[in-house]
């Protein structure tokens, strides 16, 4: 079962070595490493790490993120761990966490089918496990986000924070992924699969926002949810 789950953004800057000499990603950084803890804190057998992905699949975990291609525009090769998973990683090393781990990415388009597969891959286990889900909101936040400014973004934004600040796992897993995508959205499917194992566990979770800012135009949450 998901005795705690946590939501962090991807950004590259979660790497300290690609933020130059001035550290512009403390605070976040903080809130994910607090929220990580204190999963990681409750007595869990295994940390399940979920992220946004250019296809669905799993990957060794036992990988380390090749920092410097996440500092350039060049693609990642594909057998190196996605952006998602390599901070995700990097997280965990940096809690100290040396017990099991799995490493999954969902494709940034997938189906409903996919989300609920791979959520009823993680579900209904009988050990403790901690959920680490990697995405980011929208990317179209103001003149110069990445993907220039949509209107439509802060209320698509309200409520993912809602749903992440109440433990509303419907509102995560049943996301538009049409209007999702249009907003650059790459942390839908990873979402998803969050509310869907919520969903599938019947989990009523005590859920809590860390830390909401954009930036850079782009929607960086970090939230946690325990289970009794």
């Amino acid at each position: 079962m998901i005795v705690a789950a946590v939501v962090c953004p991807n950004p590259p800057l979660l790497f300290r070595e690609l933020t130059g000499q001035q550290d512009v990603a403390v605070e976040l950084r903080a809130a994910c490493l607090s929220a990580l803890s204190t999963a990681i804190g409750a007595g869990v057998d295994s940390v399940v790490v979920v992220g946004g992905s250019d296809r669905t699949g799993s990957w060794d975990p036992a990988l380390q993120p090749e920092v410097r291609r996440f500092g350039t525009t060049g693609p990642v090769e594909a057998s190196g761990l996605p952006l998602s998973l390599g901070v995700g990683r990097r997280l965990l090393d940096e809690v100290g966490w040396t017990g099991q781990v799995e490493m999954h990415g969902i494709a940034w388009r997938a189906t409903a089918e996919e989300i609920a597969e791979l959520a009823g891959s993680i579900a209904g286990r009988n050990e403790r496990l901690a959920l680490l889900v990697l995405g980011d909101g929208s990317t179209r936040r103001g003149d110069k986000a990445p993907g220039y400014l949509d209107e439509r973004a802060f209320g698509f934004d309200e409520e993912t924070c809602r749903a992440l600040a109440e433990g509303d796992a419907v509102a995560l897993r049943d996301v538009d992924p049409v209007l999702a995508e249009e907003l650059m959205v790459l942390g839908r499917a990873a979402f998803g699969v969050l509310g869907s194992v919520a969903l599938l566990e019947g989990a009523s979770p005590r859920a809590s926002v860390l830390y909401r800012a954009d930036p850079f135009g782009v929607m960086y949450v970090v939230a946690l949810w325990q289970n009794d």
